[in-house]
């Protein structure tokens, strides 16, 4: 998949700043691409538009080191999910929060899950964020959208934690593909890459 895509230099610079990006995988893999920025950078209204433009389900990527410090187990033992998605227990933040579900909220949640002045008990459970467990050599072992979240923002010299969800049409009812990807890129001037480019960057490092 080719359509419009950028460097991930550009990729790498734009999660420094605190800017979104968009990450696409193969034709045979998924098939879709999602809106990613570094965890620690998610503002309300970061998370407003991810809300507004994506399937709703948000993810935090972060590494299994992490996830032990706050005691959040795999969501099932027996992953039978097509791509091994490593979900676990979802959480929000315990503190200036009301139910969790606003953007507000969400974002209190996604930055604390990134902040390791937080403990375990600084969140509720279950919650409306969802942490994924990051497979530790990133796309080297894992070409997914959670591994090349959390690499773009190591790569960005951040905190080693990316917020990510799909990018959905329009009209919500489908996942978008390649060309709206690069329609939806170049509209909200977003750098838009593939987790294949990210996996060559990375072997050449």
């Amino acid at each position: 998949m080719t359509v419009g895509l950028g460097t991930i230099e550009e990729a790498i610079a734009a999660i420094s700043r605190g800017e979104m990006v968009v990450v696409v995988d193969d034709e045979d893999r998924e098939n879709e691409g999602d809106l990613i920025m570094a965890a620690q950078y998610a503002t309300q209204e970061a998370i407003s538009f991810f809300i507004s433009h994506t399937s709703g389900l948000i993810c935090v990527a972060v590494k299994g080191d992490r996830l032990d410090e706050l005691e959040l187990p795999l969501m099932v033992a027996n992953n039978t999910e097509s791509q091994r998605t490593a979900f676990t227990v979802s959480v929000d933040y315990r503190h200036g929060t009301t139910t969790g579900i606003s953007a507000h909220d969400r974002s209190a949640t996604i930055r604390a899950l990134a902040d390791r002045n937080f403990r375990s008990s600084d969140f509720v459970r279950p919650g409306h964020i969802f942490p994924l467990r990051y497979k530790d050599g990133g796309v080297l072992k894992r070409a997914g959208h959670t591994e090349a979240s959390v690499d773009l923002a190591i790569a960005a010299g951040l905190e080693p934690a990316g917020v990510l969800c799909e990018i959905v049409t329009e009209d919500k009812s489908q996942m978008a593909r390649a060309d709206e990807l690069k329609i939806f890129s170049e509209k909200y001037g977003l750098v838009m890459i593939s987790i294949a480019e990210l996996v060559r960057y990375r072997r050449q490092k």
